[in-house]
């Protein structure tokens, strides 16, 4: 399985931005989390692929919404209302089986991170 997430990039303060993440392989589930430094990676959100069904972490709910196409093999994460506190590395991973798993360690491969600035 290889995941490219894309999409990063400076937005100001109450804007949006979509991040990408492209599959290759087998996939059932993908989740999104972010990174920042010396906090650890959190979670963001997951969806299921066959059918869309979603989860997200509650400082997001409302604001960030994941789809997926998957004639395109790729899953999305619309990012709106943006904080200077969503400033991160995302990364999108994948699992294999059914489950919107809220852990890291529930995800089998990783995409790299793509970068996300809040500022103004």
């Amino acid at each position: 399985v290889q995941l490219q997430a894309s999409g990063g990039g400076l937005v100001q303060p109450g804007g949006s931005l979509r991040l990408s993440c492209v599959t290759s392989g087998r996939v059932v589930s993908i989740g999104w989390f972010r990174e920042t430094l010396g906090m650890g990676r959190e979670f963001v959100g997951a969806i299921a692929l066959s059918d869309g069904a979603t989860r997200y972490e509650g400082s997001v709910k409302g604001r960030f919404t994941i789809s997926r196409d998957n004639g395109k093999n790729t899953v999305y994460l619309q990012m709106n209302r943006l904080k200077s506190d969503d400033t991160a590395v995302y990364y999108c991973a994948a699992r294999n089986t059914y489950a919107l798993v809220s852990s890291p360690t529930g995800y089998d491969d990783w995409g790299q991170g793509t970068e996300v600035t809040v500022s103004s």
